[in-house]
């Protein structure tokens, strides 16, 4: 873990992208496993918000942040553990997918857009009610 200062451009930034890839995941006209991907992308840069919130961010280098950046959810946006296990499942399933070729199944494709909505509405709520001045227009660090 490395200590980080996120300025509230750069919070803007990550949360404008993953209000876009939960957009792409719900485009039908993509392939499962592109929904999936985009879906998860939103889950992962929401739980890297909550970390980047609390002045920390994962090497991306090292093997295991994105592991690492889902499980401190409970400690940096205070999700439940059971939430985290189901993030962890869908982290094993990209995993899957990317690194075996396996195929995502639609019911897989839909839990992981229904995730990544909710983590998302709980990331702007998270932020609007800790961390408001990452969200303002126009704000410098």
């Amino acid at each position: 873990m490395q200590v980080f200062e996120v300025t509230p451009q750069g919070a803007q930034r990550l949360l404008a992208a993953a209000t876009r890839n939960l957009t792409d995941a719900q485009l039908e006209a993509l392939s499962a496993e592109n929904r999936f991907d985009a879906a998860y992308k939103c889950i992962l840069q929401c739980a890297m918000l909550g970390l980047w919130a609390q002045g920390y961010r994962t090497p991306t280098s090292q093997p295991g942040h994105h592991q690492t950046t889902l499980q401190c959810l409970p400690l940096t946006m205070g999700l439940s553990n059971d939430v985290v296990i189901v993030l962890d499942a869908l982290r094993k399933q990209r995993n899957q997918n990317d690194y075996e070729g396996d195929g995502v199944s639609p019911a897989v494709v839909t839990e992981c857009i229904i995730q990544a909505q909710s983590l998302l509405r709980h990331t702007r709520q998270f932020l609007q009610n800790q961390f408001p001045a990452l969200l303002e227009p126009g704000a410098r660090a």
